[in-house]
């Protein structure tokens, strides 16, 4: 069922005259996401192997290129993205503004520019908690351009996708807007790869006796209940690029019925994270590791796409409701 969900449901139907912009796109998991609710879509992003496949796979176009404040878009009727998180992950540096790597400027400046119906972007756990003075500032920023604004931190797990993965999901807009239904219903690691996770698939990495005897010896010393290994009968732990594409103690992997131990394979991942099997990932094994364990869940993406069809389809408040709900804000980030 959830394969045929995935397969069935994500795929590209362009049908909106609306036109989304695609920040940060990485491989393009959002903006699956979106197409499959019928917008079609331009993306942007930088690494070479992640537009590849974004090209290989999408109607949009991705454009292989570098932001910066000031950039030069083209018209667009909604924003979305995952600027880069690493200031405020839990093993990034943690340095906010001053980290070259925060892509929050050039996303505010962009909603600048353009001023869409919409926006919506996604970003670690952490902002919201941690760093909820960062967002707090960004938030300000954002309504000081004369949005109202949503967020919350959501659990893929809780929208259909067979892993425990937490994001926050900011939504800017100028009418209403709701945030998808959670689904009680879990779907478990064994609905997603049952069918090969008991196997030696091809390509897949066997662990010599020394790494057992480095995560027993690690789970020991933290003192794990379980092994780190995936369960058919439960969803997964985050997907990440570091416990994809790394020999790590923390690596997804699962164990074969004669007690060996192995990595899951690339399309293991994802399925994991909910990309149709239709979707090819380009690039080499870690470059494709890293777009999956960095990418939007597109199931996700999906459902957040048609509740921001919803809100674009309402009349937008006049500006001055909106200047007094929000109140008069200096911007922060001024170009």
């Amino acid at each position: 069922m959830y394969i045929e969900t995935i397969n069935n449901t994500l795929v590209p139907r362009i049908t909106e005259d609306a036109v989304v912009l695609d920040l940060f796109a990485g491989c393009g998991g959002l903006s699956l996401g979106f197409e499959a609710a019928g917008y079609e879509t331009i993306g942007y992003e930088m690494v070479h192997s992640a537009v590849e496949t974004y090209n290989h796979n999408l109607h949009g176009h991705c454009h292989e290129t570098m932001l910066s404040v000031g950039f030069d878009y083209p018209d667009a009727d909604i924003i979305i993205g995952g600027p880069p998180c690493q200031p405020f992950s839990v093993r990034g540096k943690q340095q906010g503004m001053s980290d070259a790597r925060d892509g929050f400027p050039i996303f505010i400046d962009a909603v600048r520019r353009l001023q869409p119906r919409v926006f919506l972007f996604e970003n670690v756990r952490n902002l919201a908690f941690s760093h909820k003075w960062y967002l707090d500032l960004i938030m300000d920023e954002l309504r000081g351009l004369g949005y109202l604004l949503e967020y919350r931190c959501v659990n893929a797990v809780n929208y259909g996708v067979p892993q425990n993965r937490e994001r926050v999901i900011v939504v800017g807009h100028r009418s209403r807007f709701h945030y998808p239904k959670i689904q009680l219903k879990k779907v478990s690691v064994g609905e997603a790869i049952g069918d090969t996770m008991n196997e030696v698939v091809e390509g897949a990495h066997i662990l010599t006796s020394a790494q057992d005897r480095y995560i027993a010896e690690y789970e020991r010393k933290s003192a794990c209940v379980n092994p780190r290994d995936l369960y058919a009968d439960r969803p997964a732990r985050t997907i990440t690029c570091r416990n994809l594409a790394g020999a790590t103690s923390d690596m997804q992997r699962v164990k074969l019925p004669d007690g060996r131990r192995r990595r899951i394979v690339q399309r293991e991942a994802a399925r994991l994270q909910s990309f149709p099997d239709w979707f090819e990932f380009c690039g080499n094994e870690v470059q494709q590791f890293t777009q999956i364990g960095n990418a939007v869940p597109p199931l996700l993406a999906y459902q957040l796409a048609l509740c921001v069809k919803e809100t674009y389809a309402l009349e937008e408040r006049p500006m001055e409701e909106i200047e007094e709900m929000n109140g008069v804000l200096e911007p922060l980030f001024a170009v």
